[in-house]
């Protein structure tokens, strides 16, 4: 490798190209626009959560699910995990300043879904119908 490509590349790398595989944000972006993520984000946009009533609000999330998704946004610096010194503790989830900053575009993005929602499901009709009659 030449130095003007090693210069590229830790260029690249250096911008955190996501559409390098090597990417170290990749995997912080799959977890963070996967469908539980962004509706968990969404959810604590509204302000603080208890585990309940996050499982409540998302409706369909298995209770292990919403656990590992939580951990996963945590660890990205996403969402705070507060333990009130209770007995038993208890457990607040609320978005970071990183978190908000996310939340809005994640919004943005299902409202766009909620916008065109017919068109999409009148698209995926058109699709299938021509997958089962090629010939039409």
């Amino acid at each position: 490798m030449t130095e003007t490509a090693q210069v590229a590349t830790a260029a690249r790398l250096l911008a955190h190209d996501t559409f390098d595989n090597k990417c170290a944000l990749r995997p912080i972006m799959d977890q963070t626009t996967s469908r539980w993520a962004t509706l968990i984000i969404s959810a604590l946009i509204a302000g603080p959560h208890r585990f309940a009533q996050l499982h409540q609000r998302v409706g369909g999330i298995s209770q292990k699910m919403l656990s590992q998704n939580l951990r996963a946004l945590a660890r990205s610096g996403l969402v705070a995990r507060d333990v009130a010194p209770t007995n038993p503790p208890q457990v607040t989830y609320s978005l970071t300043e990183l978190g908000v900053g996310l939340a809005g575009p994640l919004t943005e993005l299902i409202q766009w879904f909620g916008r065109h929602g017919e068109q999409l499901l009148t698209a995926q009709e058109h699709y299938d119908r021509q997958q089962a009659s090629p010939d039409a």
